[in-house]
């Protein structure tokens, strides 16, 4: 056991991607101007290093945000963590600037988050795994104002034990497959795209297939078409082509920090309504410019008397299995559902994910943690989980919290606003001051 068993934080993060990226930059900010309550932190983090979507980093693939809806910008616009300083510090601002887009490419937005995580390097341990997160022994539930965490390392042993009076999960979203899909060397995800593409002779590619709807699905049936002129690319898609993703100046207030309030504080029906007209703008839909290359792609094929591009709508994939060295995928093709089994050399599910749930990590600590009716947590309006009067120290989510938040728990648009209540909520709270000031609530608002 470490002999920093008996180690105290203010705040320890499971997770340190985006989140609690920006979480950490809030915290240090609110340090700078709050300094008889400084917060001391701690980050964990499984991955050896550093990385975000790190397998989706395709060559031109830009971001579906603006670079203003950066770690810091939108919460505190003279911030030194914003994109417009990495690009100042990089020395291309001037270029950036002269290349009038506010799109930059993911790869440059993933350049600038590494700038800034580097910037916290004695606060993160990389290659560790909070597994358990319970009371410390012997303490009562009324007398709980920390949590004991133990963290193992990259080999599975427990290496560390600390003590948090704020823990704040962010863990990232889980990958979903489809029926009868397990991930091998042939089946991949498109979380771990390249990293499995680059393991493979290019030349053994002959027929390959893309499974999904959304940007990804779309960005990697280009990415095949382009890298592979030999094969056949296979787009299997559950709607009747793709859709385009909603990005107009009305619909994009939907991830404006106001619409969170709109939707922690309105009715069901209010709710509802959110994702009924305004999924689109996120969820299994694409941008126009990728859509619009693919289509010329497809229709250049047509003018060449070629079909290396071939797309399969509305069809659903109901079996995978291997057979030899192929992968042998079994669909429900067209509106006659007709069942076909096609044979690939990869096969790519750009699926997407589920939400982060924490249950499992939480473990015993749960039975603490209140739900509605629907078996999901109940949230305060600064992303703390609702537990029982006898928990004093603080659980809060980076995801999952959907249900209670709306469209933008988990995403990008309002991370520095979201990290900045985080903060603003444990530094009031930590100074004895009352939940509710730390974020103003509406006349007759409630716990979600």
């Amino acid at each position: 056991m470490s002999d920093r068993e008996h180690e105290i934080y203010d705040v320890v993060g499971i997770g340190f991607g985006p989140s609690n990226l920006s979480l950490a930059i809030a915290l240090e900010e609110s340090r700078a101007s709050v300094l008889e309550n400084e917060v001391s932190t701690l980050f964990f983090e499984r991955q050896p290093s550093f990385g975000w979507h790190r397998n989706m980093l395709l060559p031109s693939a830009t971001m579906q945000i603006s670079f203003l809806k950066d770690l810091a910008t939108l919460r505190n616009p003279t911030s030194a963590y914003s994109f417009v300083a990495f690009l100042y510090e990089s020395g291309r601002l001037p270029q950036f600037v002269n290349n009038q887009d506010f799109f930059p490419t993911r790869q440059e937005f993933h350049q600038y988050l590494e700038w800034a995580q580097a910037r916290f390097a004695d606060r993160v341990v990389y290659g560790s795994s909070v597994t358990s997160i319970r009371l410390p022994p012997g303490t009562e539930p009324e007398l709980a104002d920390r949590l004991r965490l133990e963290v193992t390392d990259a080999a599975g042993q427990v290496g560390r034990v600390v003590e948090a009076r704020n823990v704040i999960v962010s863990t990232g979203l889980v990958p979903s497959m489809p029926e009868g899909a397990v991930q091998d060397e042939r089946v991949w995800h498109s979380s771990e795209f390249l990293e499995k593409y680059r393991r493979m002779n290019p030349a053994e590619l002959r027929r390959v297939a893309v499974v999904g709807a959304g940007q990804s699905a779309a960005e990697i049936t280009r990415f095949l078409y382009d890298e592979l002129p030999h094969a056949e690319v296979v787009a299997v898609i559950p709607s009747y082509g793709y859709s385009v993703a909603d990005d107009t100046p009305f619909a994009n207030q939907v991830f404006d920090p106001a619409a969170v309030d709109d939707y922690y504080f309105g009715t069901d029906q209010t709710r509802e309504a959110f994702w009924r007209y305004h999924r689109n703008t996120n969820y299994s839909v694409v941008d126009d410019e990728v859509i619009r290359a693919l289509y010329r792609r497809s229709y250049d094929d047509v003018v060449q008397g070629v079909s290396r591009l071939q797309f399969l709508n509305l069809t659903r994939v109901t079996g995978v299995k291997r057979v030899g060295s192929e992968t042998r995928v079994t669909l429900q093709v067209g509106p006659d559902a007709e069942v076909r089994e096609l044979d690939f050399d990869a096969f790519v599910c750009a699926t997407g994910y589920n939400a982060m749930e924490p249950t499992k990590l939480l473990g015993d600590l749960d039975r603490h943690c209140l739900r509605d009716e629907s078996g999901r947590y109940r949230m305060e309006r600064d992303y703390r989980v609702v537990t029982a009067p006898e928990m004093r120290c603080g659980i809060y989510l980076q995801g999952g919290t959907e249900h209670t938040h709306g469209l933008t728990s988990s995403l990008l648009s309002n991370l520095a606003v979201r990290s900045g209540e985080i903060a603003e909520s444990i530094i009031s709270r930590r100074a004895g001051q009352n939940a509710e000031r730390a974020i103003p609530a509406r006349a007759g608002g409630d716990v979600r």
